[in-house]
């Protein structure tokens, strides 16, 4: 273990992580190095045809289109605490495909405010930052 806390829980959270990644190691050494961060970069952006076909007017044309779902899925990431980081990135990207403007998105996520609170919308704005500027940690 890297080093031994005082609380048990995480005394064995510790060693739950370390027991993984020598387990990872022995079956592919290559993912030793692995980092989620790397699989989202490499997640396909989807067109925004498409997009607007499965998740917009193409089967409900009196419904909502795509960008406004993406919009309205990026505010309630966000009010869950803007926890789900990758989620956050793939939304803005895919938001920003289904023609939402940088201004659409930064209103959404300071209208989340009111409801998931004020540090949970900075940390989505900086998540949203990062996804349009291309910085994904």
């Amino acid at each position: 273990m890297n080093q031994s806390p005082q609380n048990p829980f995480a005394a064995l959270m510790a060693q739950t992580q370390d027991m993984a990644k020598d387990w990872v190691k022995s079956l592919n050494p290559a993912l030793a190095q692995f980092k989620p961060q790397d699989f989202t970069a490499q997640w396909p952006i989807v067109p925004a045809e498409m997009m607007e076909a499965f998740m917009g007017k193409q089967f409900n044309p009196e419904g909502l289109d795509s960008k406004t779902r993406l919009l309205l899925t990026l505010q309630g990431l966000t009010i869950q605490g803007a926890i789900a980081e990758p989620q956050i990135h793939l939304t803005v990207r895919h938001a920003l495909q289904a023609g939402a403007t940088k201004q659409e998105i930064a209103e959404t996520i300071a209208q989340a405010a009111i409801f998931g609170g004020v540090p949970a919308m900075n940390k989505a704005m900086e998540l949203a930052r990062q996804a349009i500027d291309g910085t994904e940690e």
